[in-house]
């Protein structure tokens, strides 16, 4: 069976240097706040062109404390609108309503999923206070226009980069393009833990000191709490772990490059439906590799019994969650489309040219 995402594989890789920084971490008897965390602190906020990178415990979190510091800057307030796009992880949506605030959704675009900007200003109401892109499946989503409209409405800016890092947008990497952006570490990103983590980036100085205080108790000094905070913080086990793994995600994220270009190249099946490679490679890192299907529990089955393994990313979108159900009622046809049809094919970077043959003949045969 050709899996999905062979994450010992992609961890055993750097077995020996992941090893040495683990037992590192060990023998230092510090295990939270410390020189691992702050290492790989700085390296990500080198990396994506960021002044700032705070560690939190998840990705979820991420976003969640973005949004919470702007509220305790009171830049924002309970009952504001964020702008999201329909067709993403309700992670994105999670972050919205648990701080109070109003998710306000807007269909993506056919042609690379992502939100379609040119829908986003006839969205805003005078509650509209910031636009949470996401890169969804590792491509970037940015413009001109959208800074514009940014700028213009006076908006926050907030990037979802968890799936992303290491994508482009004319030279400028996510998570350096908003006012802020929420990174996952979750194991199977392309920048993966031995656990939960994530981090944020931004570069704005108080915003940065806000969620680094929200996230540890809402405390700068011990035992003095600032704010009602939460408890996300970024240990020192994995950070040593991503701090490895951060120096290969470029050269990881061009193998995802290769083998995506002879899917969109070699896979010929009429009934299957490729995603469009941006005209600038560096702008996708290819997270996931997600064509669509009218007939995708067929193909699915045929995949299978083929020996390869895919996932569905994501069968039923936020606003037909039983969570949400204050929105079951929207009608968001595009979004419903792409859930009923997406299907992802295996990519990572063990994944072998043989494998990729494979998923390619599975295609071809169905």
């Amino acid at each position: 069976m050709i899996k999905f995402l062979d994450l010992q594989e992609i961890n055993i890789s750097h077995q020996a240097e992941i090893e040495e920084r683990l037992l590192r971490t060990f023998r230092s008897g510090w295990y939270l706040l410390g020189n691992e965390v702050r290492t790989f602190e700085k390296n990500l906020a080198t990396y994506t062109g960021a002044k700032y990178a705070i560690g939190v415990a998840n990705g979820l979190d991420a976003l969640r404390l973005i949004l919470r510091a702007y509220l305790e800057l009171g830049i924002m307030q309970k009952g504001d609108e964020i702008i999201v796009p329909a067709n993403t992880y309700i992670a994105s949506v999670l972050a919205i309503s648990d701080n109070g605030l109003v998710p306000v959704f807007v269909e993506p675009s056919l042609e690379n999923y992502n939100i379609d900007i040119s829908k986003i200003e006839e969205k805003v109401t005078s509650r509209t206070r910031g636009i949470m892109i996401v890169h969804l499946y590792g491509r970037a989503v940015f413009s001109e226009d959208l800074a514009a409209i940014a700028t213009k409405l006076g908006l926050k800016l907030i990037e979802d980069n968890a799936q992303a890092i290491g994508a482009e947008w004319n030279g400028i990497k996510t998570g350096n393009l908003g006012d802020a952006s929420g990174f996952s570490f979750y194991p199977g990103k392309n920048l993966g833990a031995l656990g939960d983590a994530g981090a944020i980036t931004t570069n704005d100085e108080e915003l940065a000191t806000t969620i680094r205080t929200l996230a540890n108790y809402g405390s700068k000094e011990k035992y003095v709490n600032m704010y009602q905070g939460l408890n996300s913080r970024l240990d020192e086990i994995q950070a040593a772990v991503l701090d490895v793994k951060l120096q290969y995600i470029d050269t990881d994220n061009q193998r995802r490059r290769v083998i995506a270009k002879r899917y969109i190249d070699e896979i010929k099946n009429p009934d299957i439906i490729l995603p469009h490679g941006p005209d600038d490679e560096t702008e996708h890192v290819w997270h996931l590799f997600v064509i669509r299907c009218e007939r995708r529990t067929l193909l699915q089955n045929h995949l299978t019994e083929n020996g390869i393994q895919t996932l569905i990313h994501y069968p039923i979108p936020p606003h037909q969650q039983q969570a949400y159900q204050q929105f079951n009622h929207l009608s968001l046809p595009i979004t419903e489309l792409i859930h009923d049809q997406v299907l992802s094919l295996p990519i990572s970077p063990v994944l072998t040219d043989s494998e990729v043959e494979l998923v390619i003949d599975g295609c071809n045969t169905f």
